[in-house]
């Protein structure tokens, strides 16, 4: 009875073995295959450098508007992570009656660095990737250590576009990218353009308080970018295709392989 047993537990850890061999042989790089599509074109959309990939980087123009239309106006144009020219209408809000023009152009872009820190991510995610090239892998650690290091890059570089980083009235008045308008906004104005999920904000920041903890109104426009949302879409595809195999091969792991 007990040579049967031990027969059967033979036979099943045949079984695993096989298994297990056909994922780390042929599921895995079918995987990584696919994921490796999905990393190059999300990569289309970004201002980086993938060898054989065309970039699809074109201005676009938006028309960034608040609730309350006449208190501030925009139209941008985004290319890659600058804004290469803008139209900006605003308030003197001390003086209503008054508005405010500024430009940006096309000389001196506004920097969004949220969009070139979300590109470099990807950019670390698909050399981490390509560096493997079609080397066998020898165990499921192995595995889950490149897909944990790829999430790792997606999750950071989605995060810098769904969470913009908070910043002081001071640092937003300090900003080099508030020195490209031309002509200058008044002091007391900031002015600032941030990514938040699949849309471009356009804020303006009014100081009415010098004495004491700073005091400030803020005015938003908004406006939807497609290639953002396809971007995102992107990086969460990838990122639960990662997140699938890793579990998968956390769970097929033997000891004796």
């Amino acid at each position: 009875m007990a040579e049967v047993v031990v027969s059967a537990e033979s036979k099943e850890l045949m079984v695993l073995q096989q298994e297990f061999k056909w994922l780390l042989e042929q599921e895995v790089p079918s995987v990584l295959g696919q994921l490796n599509t999905l990393l190059l074109e999300s990569a289309r959309r970004f201002p980086i450098r993938v060898s054989g990939v065309d970039n699809n980087m074109k201005p676009e123009k938006f028309l960034l508007t608040s609730p309350s239309a006449d208190s501030i106006k925009c139209v941008a144009t985004l290319l890659g992570d600058n804004i290469c020219q803008a139209d900006i209408v605003l308030k003197v809000f001390k003086h209503t009656s008054q508005t405010h023009k500024t430009h940006i152009l096309p000389d001196a872009p506004w920097k969004l660095q949220q969009i070139q820190d979300a590109g470099n991510h990807l950019q670390e995610a698909l050399e981490k990737l390509l560096s493997r090239g079609t080397k066998r892998f020898a165990s499921g650690s192995e595995v889950i250590q490149l897909l944990t290091d790829i999430m790792g890059c997606l999750v950071r570089g989605r995060a810098g576009l769904v969470v913009p980083k908070k910043k002081t009235i001071e640092e937003l008045m300090n900003s080099p990218n508030m020195k490209v308008l031309q002509p200058q906004v008044p002091s007391e104005t900031a002015i600032s353009f941030y990514i938040q999920s699949h849309k471009l904000v356009f804020a303006v920041y009014q100081l009415h308080s010098h004495h004491g903890p700073p005091k400030f109104d803020v005015y938003q426009g908004e406006c939807s970018v497609p290639w953002l949302n396809e971007s995102l879409m992107l990086f969460t595809v990838a990122l639960q295709l990662c997140q699938q195999v890793a579990v998968f091969s956390q769970y097929s792991i033997p000891d004796w392989v």
